[in-house]
């Protein structure tokens, strides 16, 4: 790792599609020296060949440093990270990839996990499968959501004898009446039990409903953003630099963080999705769309994540 920068330059050594529209890869140090090491839930943040970073989960054995493993999902209506990964990569292109970092890890006090999944939000969960197998001692349950066979990613693994009692895949074909009844996971809450979800807005806003029984503490949420992405309602907007009175404008289709950037202002970032809180950034004036999953609710009139949140009036004042 480039101690002054903070990233690793890394080569692709596996490429290959897992379901539809999703890719797996592998990365390794060059010269196959050990990688840092990480625990589940853990993820990284990757320099796109277009220019962009993006967050995904470490989706691998963590008692492996051999190397990493990461998963995504090609969005074609997305933020373009994700196609750049996709069509922009081959094996043996270098990336620049970020130390682990962990805003989502097991519970060490908790006494067992259910993991609930959705599409691509399978990822953090196979490495917490492997951490928990591995460790042996709390009981654990996976529900994995998804349209059909087609979209769900390591869909022979998860339904191999090793999982078997352990791991539960569930395919609606897209169809409302077929969907799984989420509630009777959570009718009851049970003393110790930890709830991890990781997958669509919609997803995550049911277990976020169907949990508010349970103590809060033991409901966790991975998003990457979910939900946060560019949206088609966005307007423009400007955004007042109070040290300099420099204005800067940003674009209906373009970050605030991102307009920054351009500007050569620059800000701490990481998960660039809003759940790391690194680009925290003090608000002076104006009313922010926060899109953030970080800022508690007395914040807010005083803060903005940069990377993900906007503006509802038409300038913001922003201590920088």
């Amino acid at each position: 790792m480039d101690p002054t920068s903070g990233w690793m330059r890394l080569k692709i050594t596996e490429k290959r599609v897992i379901a539809k529209d999703t890719y797996w890869l592998a990365l390794a140090h060059p010269e196959g020296s050990a990688l840092p090491g990480f625990e589940a839930g853990a993820h990284v943040t990757m320099k796109m060949p277009n220019g962009v970073n993006r967050p995904y989960s470490l989706c691998g054995d963590p008692a492996d440093t051999g190397h990493y493993e990461v998963a995504i999902k090609r969005e074609a209506n997305g933020r373009g990270g994700s196609i750049s990964l996709a069509d922009g990569t081959q094996v043996g292109d270098w990336m620049d990839v970020s130390a682990p970092v962990n805003a989502f890890s097991l519970d060490a006090k908790a006494k067992s996990f259910l993991l609930v999944a959705g599409g691509i939000g399978i990822t953090p969960m196979r490495a917490m499968l492997q951490q928990l197998q591995a460790e042996g001692l709390r009981a654990f349950k996976l529900v994995y959501l998804t349209r059909d066979a087609d979209s769900t990613a390591f869909l022979d693994e998860l339904n191999s004898e090793a999982w078997a009692g352990k791991v539960m895949v569930h395919h609606d074909q897209g169809d409302a009446q077929k969907a799984f009844d989420l509630w009777k996971l959570f009718d009851k809450p049970v003393t110790g039990c930890h709830v991890y979800c990781c997958g669509p807005q919609r997803l995550m806003d049911e277990v976020k409903d169907m949990t508010g029984h349970w103590p809060s503490s033991s409901v966790h949420f991975e998003s990457f953003g979910s939900g946060n992405a560019l949206q088609t309602d966005d307007r423009e907007f400007t955004v007042e630099l109070a040290r300099t009175g420099k204005t800067v404008r940003v674009g209906a289709g373009q970050s605030l963080l991102d307009a920054l950037r351009g500007e050569r202002v620059l800000v701490p970032s990481s998960c660039e999705s809003g759940t790391c809180g690194s680009c925290k950034v003090t608000l002076l004036e104006g009313e922010a769309d926060h899109r953030d999953f970080v800022l508690m609710d007395d914040e807010k009139s005083q803060h903005i994540m940069v990377c993900v949140s906007r503006a509802c009036s038409a300038h913001l004042v922003l201590d920088l």
